[in-house]
C-alpha cells in the first residue's frame, strides 16, 4: 500500500512495509512513537517539489475547489499502479484521484492515525529535502493567508473614518474669528497680516507685499490709520502672536490631513468619491462605521444618512420625512434649483448605492470608471430637468360650467306610495243609471316564498285527510 502525504515543500508517496499494522487502529501510535520505528514502516518513494511557493499556494487552492493539480497528477502516473491502494488523508481528494485516474484511495480511522505518526515524524522521514520543508513552511503559510483575505493596506477605511478634518476646520474658523487678533484692527483679520505687522502704528512702514496684492495693502494701511480698535500692550502682542501662530499651524495641518483624506479616499472609494467628493463620502462612510456598511444599506437609507432625528421626529409628528441628509453638501444637489433637490437626491442615492458596492466588493482593476459614468449622467439629467421646465398636462382640458347652487328645493310627495282603492259602485238619483267609475289601478298580488309555501302545506294535508276519510 502507498501512502499519500501533502507538505508545504511539495508531495511525498511513501509506501507502507507492513499492512498489518493498520488492522489495529489502537497500536498505530504505538508504532510510530519514535522516528526509528517511523523509518522501519515507511519507505519514501518519491518526493515531488514545489518550484515556488505560488505553486504551493494554487496546489492547495486547487485541492480545496475540488481540482487536481498537474504535478500531483505526474508523481501519480509515475508512480502507482492500478493493482495497488493508496492512503489518503481527505476523502474528497480520495474521490478526485478516485474519479480522474481510476486509482482504488483508502480514508479510515487507521490511515487517519498513520497520518498522524508521519505528520510527528516528517522530518526524518524526508532526509535530505528537510531544509526545503523548513523554509517553504513558514512563506506557504503567509502566502495562503494573504490569498484568503486578500489584504490590501489602501483599502483601510479605519483611518478615514477617525479623520476630524471638519472638526479642525471649525476650531480654525473659531479661533480666526473670535480670537484676539480683532480686537486692536477688526478692519481685518488675515492672520499674515497681523503677524507681518505687529502693532497698529507699525502698518503705514510694514512690507506687506509677500502676502497682499498692491491695492490691498494700499487700503490696509490706510484703514489703519483710523482704525477704531483698541490699544494693546507688548505683553497682548506677544500672546497675540503666539496665537496667530497656532493658527497658521492649525491652517497648514488642514491642508495635509485634506490631502490624506483626499488620497485614502481614491484609494478606497474611487468611484463614490467621483460622485460625492472627499469630504461628503468620508463623512458617509464615517456615519455608516465602515465601507462595508454602508454598501449593504439600500438607496433610501444612503439618502436620509446624517437626518436620523429629522426622520424620527417627522413619523412621531406624523409629518413629511426629510428627503435628503448629508448627501445634500454634494456639488450634484447643491447646484441644482430648489424645486429639482429632492428628485436628485433621490437619483444620486441610488447611483452612490451601486458605486459603493462596486467600490466595496468588486475588483480594484475598475477603478472610477463607474462613478464618472454615473456623474456623467446625473449631470445630463439635470441639464435636461432645467432645460424642460415644469411639466405640463398635454391637450387640452375640457372646460366645465360653473356650478350654481339652485336656491330652489324639491320634497318628496310620500302620499303617492299608497296605492289608491277603487270607488264604490252608486247611482245618479235623476236618470237612475250608474254612474260612470273611474279607472282602477289594477294592482298585482305578489305572493311571496313564505305565502307558496303554506299553500302547498295545506294542500299536503287536505289530501291526507280525503285519504283516510276513504
Amino acid at each position: 500500500m502507498l501512502v499519500l502525504f501533502e507538505t508545504a515543500a511539495g508531495y511525498a508517496l511513501f509506501r507502507l512495509l507492513n499492512e498489518k499494522k493498520l488492522k489495529n487502529v489502537d497500536n498505530i501510535y504505538e508504532e510510530f512513537s519514535t522516528a526509528q520505528k517511523a523509518q522501519e514502516s515507511l519507505q519514501l518513494i518519491a518526493f515531488k517539489k514545489f518550484k515556488s511557493t505560488v505553486e504551493a499556494v494554487e496546489s492547495a487552492c486547487a485541492l480545496q475547489d475540488g481540482k487536481l493539480n498537474k504535478s500531483l497528477k505526474k508523481l501519480l502516473k509515475g508512480k502507482i499502479d492500478e493493482s495497488e491502494q493508496l492512503a489518503v488523508g481527505d476523502a474528497k481528494l480520495g474521490s478526485l484521484i478516485k474519479d480522474k485516474m481510476e486509482v482504488p484511495c483508502v480514508y479510515s480511522p487507521a490511515v487517519a492515525e498513520l497520518m498522524r505518526g508521519i505528520r510527528a515524524h516528517i522530518d526524518s522521514l524526508l532526509g535530505e529535502h528537510k531544509a526545503e520543508l523548513n523554509a517553504m513552511n513558514l512563506a506557504v503559510a503567509h502566502s495562503l493567508g494573504r490569498y484568503k483575505v486578500k489584504f490590501n493596506p489602501e483599502k483601510i477605511d479605519t483611518m478615514i473614518v477617525q479623520v476630524r478634518i471638519e472638526q479642525l476646520c471649525n476650531e480654525i474658523t473659531w479661533e480666526n474669528c473670535s480670537g484676539s487678533p480683532s480686537w486692536f484692527f477688526h478692519s481685518f483679520a488675515c492672520i499674515f497680516v497681523i503677524k507681518t505687522i505687529g502693532m497698529r502704528q507699525n502698518a503705514v512702514d510694514a512690507d506687506l507685499s509677500s502676502v497682499l496684492p498692491e491695492e490691498m495693502e494700499a487700503k490696509v494701511k490706510e484703514e489703519a490709520e483710523i482704525s477704531m480698535g483698541t490699544d494693546i500692550s507688548d505683553l497682548d502682542l506677544i500672546h497675540i502672536s503666539g496665537l496667530c501662530d497656532q493658527i497658521i499651524e492649525l491652517s497648514q495641518y488642514r491642508t495635509q490631513l485634506f490631502e490624506y483624506l483626499k488620497n485614502r479616499m481614491t484609494a478606497l472609494a474611487p468611484n463614490l468619491t467621483c460622485l460625492l467628493g472627499e469630504l461628503v463620502g468620508a463623512r458617509l462612510i464615517s456615519h455608516a462605521g465602515s465601507l462595508v456598511s454602508l454598501a449593504k444599506a439600500p438607496a433610501s437609507t444612503v439618502q436620509i444618512i446624517g437626518a436620523e432625528k429629522a426622520l424620527f421626529r417627522a413619523l412621531k409628528t406624523k409629518k413629511d420625512t426629510p428627503k435628503y441628509g448629508l448627501i445634500y453638501h454634494a456639488q450634484l444637489i447643491t447646484q441644482a434649483p430648489p424645486k429639482l433637490k429632492g428628485k436628485m437626491a433621490r437619483k444620486l442615492a441610488a447611483k452612490c448605492a451601486l458605486a459603493t458596492r462596486i467600490d466595496a466588493l468588486a475588483d480594484e482593476s475598475r477603478g472610477s470608471e463607474v462613478g464618472m459614468e454615473c456623474r456623467a449622467n446625473l449631470e445630463a439629467v439635470l441639464r435636461v430637468e432645467q432645460e424642460r421646465g415644469p411639466k405640463k398636462i398635454s391637450g387640452y382640458s375640457h372646460k366645465h360650467e360653473k356650478y350654481h347652487f339652485k336656491s330652489e328645493t324639491f320634497e318628496y310627495d310620500a302620499a303617492n306610495d299608497v296605492p289608491k282603492r277603487p270607488m264604490k259602485r252608486r247611482f245618479d238619483d235623476d236618470q237612475g243609471e250608474p254612474a260612470k267609475r273611474p279607472k282602477e289601478v289594477e294592482i298585482e298580488e305578489v305572493a311571496t316564498l313564505s305565502e307558496k309555501k303554506k299553500k302547498k302545506k295545506e294542500k299536503k294535508v287536505k289530501k291526507g285527510d280525503t285519504e283516510e276519510v276513504e
